[in-house]
C-alpha cells in the first residue's frame, strides 16, 4: 500500500469574484492516516508520492498508475477483464498477452474511436486530434530517439495491435451492429472477480505520465481506486458481460448505450462503507438517471461539496448548487481550465457569467448566479495537461467518482461508471487531493476568461438565448 499523508485543513481563504487570485491554504502540518479497508486511492500529481516517469527518467511528485495496473495484471490467476475508452500503452497490452499466455481468461472493451492500431494508419488522412494523438504515439514508439520511428519500433509499440498479434479477444462499441454508442467511456478492471480497479484515468500515457516530447507535462490529473470485494465486482463483472454479449465477431448480442439494460444503483458493503454502483447511459425520463442521482446526493449536503471536474455542463445541477449556497452550504469548484471557459460550461454559471457560443446563442434556461460563487478556480497546470478528475466529496464524508463527466451526454449517451463511496476515511484522502488543486489555483474569472467574455461581448452583445 501507497504512504499515504494528508493536509489536515480547516479553512480556506474566500476570495473576491471578478478577478484571479492564487488559492491559498489555512490548515495544520501533515498527517499520516491510513485507508478504509479494503478500498486504496492513488493520484498521479500528489505531493506525497514520488516515482521515476518512464519517459524521461526523472523523478518526479505522484503515484505510478501504470505500476498500479500492470501489478494486479501481473497477479492475476483466472481472469482479468478491462472496459476502457482508450489503451495505447504497449506494456499494458503486453502484460495482458503474458497473462493469455499462463492461462488467465483476458477480455478487452473498447471505444471504437481508439480500437484501430495507430501503426496501420496513415497521419495525413487523419483529422487534426487523432493526428496529434498519431504523433505522440508514434514519437513514444522511437525507442532509441532518433527520430525516426522504424517498422520493429512501431510493431513493438502499437498496444492495439499487440492485442491483434496475440489473439486478445476485445470488442469496441461496434459489436452490437450499430456505428458505434455515445462514448465507451468507462475506466475499469476486474480481476478474479475480487479486485476492481476504476476511476478517471484512461490507460495512455497522456492520461497516467505525460505526453512525448513534451518533458514538463506529468500527465492528466487522474487517480484509480483499488477496491477488494468479491460483491463490488460481480457488479461490475455484470456491467462487462452486458457489454460483452457473446464476444467478438458473435450474434450482435453485445448491448451499449441506451440498448443497455441500465437499471438504478446498487449498492455493496465493502469492508463497513457503503458503496453505490451507476452504469448510465438512461433515458431523460428514467429517473434512475446520472444526473437526478448526482442531484439526490448533492441536496443531502448540510455543510460541505467539494468538486473537481474536467467537464461540468449540467444546468440542473449547477441549480442545485444555487439551492445549496442559498442554505448556506459552502463549496469548492476546482474545473479543467479548457473546458471551464466553453460556452456550455456551468463554471460560467457559478461565476455569475454568461458566453454566448460562436453563433452568439446561448445555453437555454441559462441561469448565471446573481451572486457569484467565490469558491471557483481552475488549476495551474502544464501546457498540455488537464484536469481530468471527476470526483466531488460530501460532508467530509462521502466520495462521487468514476468515469462520469457531469453533463447530459454521460448521463443520457455514454457507457460510464458512477460511485459514491460513504467513507470518511477515504474522503479525507480526496479532500487532500482537492487542497492541492486550490492551493495553486486561479480563483475567479481568470485572465482567459475574461479575454473570451470581452471578445463574444463586441462579436455578440449579451447574445440571444436558445429556444
Amino acid at each position: 500500500m501507497i504512504r499515504q499523508c494528508v493536509l489536515a485543513v480547516g479553512l480556506f481563504s474566500v476570495l473576491c469574484s471578478g478577478c484571479s487570485h492564487p488559492g491559498t491554504l489555512i490548515g495544520r502540518p501533515s498527517k499520516a492516516f491510513s485507508s478504509p479497508g479494503p478500498i486504496s486511492v492513488y493520484f498521479n500529481h500528489r505531493r506525497e508520492g514520488r516515482y521515476q516517469s518512464p519517459f524521461t527518467g526523472q523523478w518526479r511528485d505522484g503515484d505510478n498508475l501504470e505500476a498500479l495496473l500492470l501489478n494486479e495484471i501481473n497477479e492475476a490467476k483466472q481472469e482479468i477483464l478491462i472496459a476502457v475508452q482508450e489503451l495505447s500503452r504497449p506494456t499494458i497490452a503486453k502484460a495482458l498477452v503474458t497473462a493469455q499466455q499462463r492461462q488467465v481468461d483476458v477480455r478487452v472493451v473498447l471505444e471504437n474511436n481508439y480500437s484501430q492500431p495507430w501503426s496501420q494508419q496513415l497521419a495525413s488522412h487523419l483529422p487534426k486530434h487523432q493526428r496529434q494523438r498519431w504523433e505522440q504515439l508514434n514519437a513514444l514508439a522511437d525507442d532509441n530517439k532518433d527520430g525516426i520511428t522504424s517498422a520493429d519500433e512501431a510493431y513493438k509499440g502499437d498496444a492495439i495491435a499487440i492485442l491483434n498479434r496475440h489473439r486478445i479477444p476485445w470488442i469496441d462499441d461496434t459489436e452490437d451492429g450499430s456505428r458505434g454508442s455515445g462514448l465507451m467511456h468507462h475506466k475499469f478492471v476486474v480481476i478474479d472477480q475480487h479486485v476492481v480497479i476504476t476511476g478517471s484515468a484512461n490507460f495512455t500515457a497522456s492520461g497516467l505520465h505525460g505526453d512525448a516530447n513534451a518533458p514538463n507535462t506529468r500527465g492528466n490529473v487522474n487517480h484509480l481506486l483499488r477496491i477488494e470485494s468479491g460483491d463490488l465486482a460481480t457488479v461490475f463483472r455484470t456491467e462487462f458481460m452486458q457489454l460483452w454479449g457473446d464476444g467478438p465477431g458473435g450474434k450482435k448480442d453485445s448491448q451499449f448505450g441506451l440498448k443497455k439494460n441500465s437499471s438504478g444503483a446498487s449498492v455493496v458493503d465493502v469492508g463497513g462503507n457503503r458503496v453505490e454502483v451507476l452504469f448510465p447511459p438512461h433515458r431523460k425520463r428514467d429517473a434512475n438517471n446520472g444526473l437526478e442521482w448526482l442531484a439526490a446526493h448533492l441536496s443531502r449536503a448540510q455543510h460541505t461539496i467539494d468538486l473537481a471536474l474536467f467537464v461540468f455542463s449540467a444546468q440542473s445541477l449547477a441549480n442545485i448548487l444555487q439551492e445549496q449556497v442559498e442554505d448556506g452550504v459552502a463549496i469548492r469548484l476546482i474545473a479543467d481550465p479548457g473546458f471551464a471557459s466553453r460556452s456550455f460550461s456551468e463554471v460560467l454559471d457559478l461565476l455569475g457569467v454568461a458566453l454566448p457560443d460562436h453563433t452568439c446563442q446561448l445555453e437555454a434556461n441559462n441561469q448565471p448566479f446573481t451572486t457569484p460563487l467565490k469558491g471557483v478556480g481552475t488549476p495551474r497546470l502544464s501546457r498540455g495537461d488537464k484536469l481530468h478528475h471527476k470526483f466531488a466529496v460530501i460532508d467530509n464524508k462521502t466520495v462521487i467518482t468514476g468515469s462520469f463527466n457531469w453533463s447530459p451526454s454521460a448521463a443520457h449517451t455514454n457507457d460510464e461508471t458512477l460511485l459514491a463511496i460513504h467513507s470518511p476515511q477515504l474522503a479525507k484522502h480526496f479532500t487532500r487531493e482537492m487542497d492541492r488543486l486550490w492551493d495553486n489555483a486561479e480563483l475567479g474569472i481568470t485572465p482567459h476568461i475574461q479575454r473570451k467574455l470581452d471578445r463574444q461581448k463586441i462579436r455578440c452583445g449579451d447574445g440571444v438565448e436558445r429556444d
